[in-house]
């Protein structure tokens, strides 16, 4: 089981399995959405996550193309994005877990739109130019 919340404190979770994969995406959306150079995420199990406290203070903003992304109306932390052919929340922002879990990025993706002032690092995981292919 992992546990997690956004910074107040006022959203809270749990992902009852283990994550299917997790990663860093550097496309210009998560760049504009987060204001840093990537976005790092674990892709979860369908019907893994329970949201347990704070639906009221849960927003979400859907692009014209892409996962809707949800984020907390109180303190604005971002916090996971819905996959678009079933609603369900899709992925989880990493910095929201709590201490202790042992989720640990795979790979790099959208890497074509990677910011030029924050070269990445040559660590080793897998990078794709685009999207993951699923």
């Amino acid at each position: 089981m992992y546990t997690g919340h956004c910074m107040c404190g006022g959203v809270r979770f749990d992902v009852t399995a283990k994550p299917e994969s997790a990663g860093y995406c550097h496309c210009t959306r998560c760049q504009r959405r987060t204001g840093t150079a990537a976005s790092a995420q674990a892709r979860l199990a369908p019907g893994s996550f329970r949201l347990l406290a704070g639906e009221e203070l849960v927003k979400t903003y859907t692009p014209e193309d892409g996962w809707a992304k949800s984020f907390c109306s109180n303190c604005g932390s971002a916090l996971w994005s819905h996959h678009p052919d079933t609603g369900e929340v899709g992925s989880v922002r990493l910095g929201l877990f709590d201490p202790g879990h042992d989720i640990r990025p795979q790979w790099h993706t959208f890497v074509q739109y990677a910011c030029e002032w924050e070269p990445m690092r040559d660590d080793g995981l897998e990078r794709f130019p685009e999207g993951k292919p699923r």
